[in-house]
């Protein structure tokens, strides 16, 4: 398998912090925007999309701020995505900022799908 390398994404969002992390952190929020249908028992994720079902381990969160999940197909490897709410201080513009891993012919693809995932969440919070 080749070596898959890791991109940061940021996209500004019109939403309180506080709302925002239920989208990312629960499955009933992931479900809205992220795949057809979410479930999870405790750790472990299952993502559905189009009758296709990948599964994904929550490695840690922390309340308010980020998620972060390792795909099942990736187990033992260093590669995960993490969705960051981030606040400006100053501006306090909020944020989510995107951690994810691909194969590097498949950085712009993979991309592309965070940027119509994020476009969802946009709408599904009346922010787009």
């Amino acid at each position: 398998m080749d070596e898959k390398v890791k991109f940061e994404m940021e996209f500004p969002i019109q939403a309180s912090p506080q709302l925002l992390y239920q989208y990312i952190s629960t499955p009933s929020g992931l479900s809205e925007w992220f795949a057809e249908n979410v479930n999870s028992r405790g750790e472990l994720f299952k993502f559905i999309w189009d009758g296709s079902e990948e599964q994904a381990h929550l490695i840690s969160k922390k309340s308010g701020e980020r998620i972060k999940f390792r795909w099942a197909s990736d187990e033992g490897e260093p590669y995960y995505f993490e969705i960051r709410i981030q606040v400006d201080e100053i501006t306090k513009d909020v944020s989510i900022m995107i951690v994810d891993f691909a194969e590097e012919d498949e950085v712009d693809e993979a991309k592309m799908l965070w940027e119509n995932q994020i476009s969802d969440l946009k709408q599904v919070l009346g922010s787009a």
